[in-house]
């Protein structure tokens, strides 16, 4: 066994680097087809649902899935499931087969009873987020029924994260990046669909049973095409699937220990967003003709989370490993470089998303079909601005959390954020009028990931021994800031004074802006474009190399 350990990692050391950046290359490509279709259907589905009655019981039936998947296919449970699966390939004479068998069994089982449980629990899982009161019962009614439809996503999503994690631990990342675009394809025919069977009445309330029978099906059936897809690509990897009840006593408990605290994380996450929901909710319901709640909040995050999506979501799948094999060396000085690195190299795209979030927030929800500026889908875009920030900076160092095998610490950082969160949104509901309360929940949901950012950066302090490149990355983001802001306000003020109609105003923006940042970060010497290239995904890392 000694022999075929060594031969193992003899050959990955040996993996051409040429087909590592070619699978890197084609996972980011991959990432940036999905979210590119994603916008498409975003913008087709505000344009079916709009923002009123129907796209709030949607959204509300369609949360505990959705976040699901954000929360836990969103980097979490690959960066504790991959360290374990591929350990057992490593040390168990099958490869590990036989342990995966038994993994997957395992969480099928658990996927079943869960998702049949949500089904039966549809109608108090719906009250949650909107009590049945006389007022609201008919908005109830259609939420319970539409989330009879849109929980069986729950088995959907969860098969697809444990297949993507197979595939990962096997070195191939396309599969999963490249699928959600089937899912995407889905929704765009099924919402397309919808308009061209209500004609221009986008966001009716009159919708009939097989209104909801379409969308609710046709949800579901994406996400069951975008994991399904993902077996014809483990069979050509060689896996081979046998359900396996012998749990006991062979080496399961590690990975169940393991990703025992990353559930944990994504219960306290989820607290988070169903407390926001359904203060957001209620806001709807406060005024006549709604807009300012759960949908205008849920496309708002959606395009304020593209960035971290395409760059940081990418540039962590590269630099987990880098961190994991410096850390088992017992090199820290190295982690503190790649963790530094990453954070300078995603401060490059992320500060001037940002801050162009900032200046053009109703411009960029204009582009969405239907609406115009003032809608305040942008007001919330605006709010949420700054806090790609601290979100993506945040999100970035918790992996040097997971490179040390430590769960426990990003489940207590996710819980001082989630509390914080919630504390700030009650304040919002219960001080602010409702047109602006849901816009406060946004800026509160930023602050909160500022302090978590906080908290964070000083916990992994510690753990890296008091070094965490703080002075460096303090200059840089201080020179992002004074790129990023004089060129998102002068880019406006060109844009206004130009009276450009809302369509072309938000791409007007970015093309006046791009030019005008760089420019700056030239000015101001920002040697971090470099690292843009020398950190996309395949680029080889020596170790102990500083830029």
């Amino acid at each position: 066994m000694g022999s075929t350990r060594h031969a193992a990692r003899h050959a990955a050391r040996r993996r051409p680097a040429g087909g590592l950046a070619r699978t890197s290359a084609l996972m980011v490509v991959g990432t940036v087809v999905s979210r590119a279709t994603g916008f498409i259907r975003l913008g087709l589905q505000v344009a079916a649902l709009g923002t009123g009655l129907l796209a709030t019981t949607y959204n509300n039936a369609n949360t505990v899935p959705a976040s699901l998947y954000t929360l836990l296919i969103g980097g979490a449970l690959n960066s504790v499931l991959v360290p374990q699966l591929v350990r057992a390939r490593v040390q168990h004479r099958d490869g590990g087969l036989a342990h995966e068998q038994r993994l997957l069994t395992m969480v099928l089982c658990v996927l079943a009873a869960g998702t049949l449980l949500a089904v039966l629990a549809a109608p108090e899982i719906a009250s949650i987020y909107l009590p049945d009161t006389p007022d609201h019962h008919a908005a109830f009614e259609l939420t319970v029924v539409f989330a009879r439809f849109l929980l069986p996503q729950i088995l959907f999503y969860g098969l697809y994260a444990i297949l993507g994690q197979l595939l990962n631990a096997r070195n191939r990342f396309g599969a999963m990046m490249w699928t959600p675009v089937l899912n995407n394809l889905v929704l765009i025919t099924l919402f397309g669909l919808y308009l061209s069977l209500i004609g221009s009445s986008s966001g009716s309330t009159s919708v009939t049973p097989a209104d909801v029978r379409l969308l609710g099906i046709g949800t579901t059936a994406g996400i069951a095409l975008q994991a399904l897809a993902l077996i014809p690509y483990l069979r050509g990897c060689g896996f081979s699937f046998r359900p396996r009840f012998d749990w006991r006593g062979t080496g399961l408990r590690a990975s169940i220990s393991a990703a025992r605290w990353t559930l944990l994380f994504v219960a306290a996450n989820l607290a988070a967003v169903t407390v926001v929901t359904r203060y957001a909710t209620a806001a709807d319901s406060a005024l006549p003709h709604g807009g300012v709640g759960t949908s205008a909040y849920t496309y708002a995050q959606t395009i304020w989370q593209l960035p971290q999506s395409v760059i940081t979501v990418s540039l962590v799948t590269a630099l987990l490993p880098r961190l994991s094999r410096a850390v088992a060396e017992q090199r820290l000085d190295d982690v503190r470089d790649e963790l530094s690195r990453g954070l300078r190299a995603t401060g490059m795209v992320i500060v001037p998303a940002a801050f162009f979030f900032l200046a053009f927030g109703p411009e960029i929800t204009a582009l969405l079909p239907g609406h115009g500026p003032t809608l305040p889908m942008g007001r919330m875009l605006q709010a949420f601005a700054l806090g790609l920030i601290p979100f993506s900076a945040q999100y970035l160092l918790l992996r040097g959390f997971y490179a040390f095998s430590d769960t426990r610490t990003p489940f207590w950082a996710a819980l001082w954020i989630s509390g914080l969160d919630i504390a700030l949104a009650v304040g919002c509901h219960l001080l602010l009028p409702a047109r602006w309360a849901v816009t406060g929940m946004a800026a509160a949901y930023s602050l909160s990931y500022l302090a978590g950012l906080l908290l964070t950066a000083t916990r992994l302090r510690r753990r890296l021994a008091g070094r965490l490149d703080g002075r460096r990355l303090s200059r840089t983001y201080l020179k992002l800031v004074l790129a990023a802001g004089p060129a998102a306000a002068a880019s406006w003020a060109v844009v206004r004074s130009l009276h450009l109609g809302a369509p072309v105003s938000a791409p007007a923006g970015a093309l006046a802006m791009g030019p005008l940042f760089l420019a700056s970060a030239w000015l101001l010497r920002l040697p971090e474009l470099r690292l843009v290239r020398r950190f996309a995904p395949g680029a080889r890392a020596t170790s102990g190399s500083r830029p």
